[in-house]
């Protein structure tokens, strides 16, 4: 698997534990129609966003195994909520190694190069 520089698909988040499959990387198979492919680190404005949009990412859900997510997590979110959130001017800051190169197919690389997170 390569992410969107070409490059093997680093992991993007293990605690809380990503992706489509659960596994730490943002992973994508035929049955993943949402294309969790876009590693980024949740922010306050993404995440109020994202439950005004319908898809409450910060209440737990134990029945799932869902911790509920808080500004500073890393989550493989679907191409096209983060693209719905960069059009919005809220996207959060993306993991370049650690998005799926499927992420090409929704959001250009320009506008993920735009919101690159920028290491400590």
């Amino acid at each position: 698997m390569k992410n969107v520089l070409g490059t093997p698909l680093q992991p993007c988040c293990t605690d809380p534990m990503t992706g489509y499959y659960r596994d730490g990387t943002c992973a994508t198979g035929p049955t993943d129609s949402g294309r969790h492919v876009v590693c980024a680190v949740m922010t306050a404005e993404f995440l109020t966003f994202t439950k005004w949009r319908g898809n409450d990412l910060s209440t737990p859900l134990p029945a799932y195994d869902f911790p509920g997510l808080k500004p500073g997590d890393g989550w493989c979110l679907c191409a096209l909520r983060w693209k719905e959130a960069y059009e919005a001017g809220v996207a959060p800051p993306v993991k370049l190694e650690s998005t799926h190169q499927a992420a090409l197919d929704y959001v250009s690389f320009e506008a993920l190069l735009e919101h690159k997170l920028v290491s400590e």
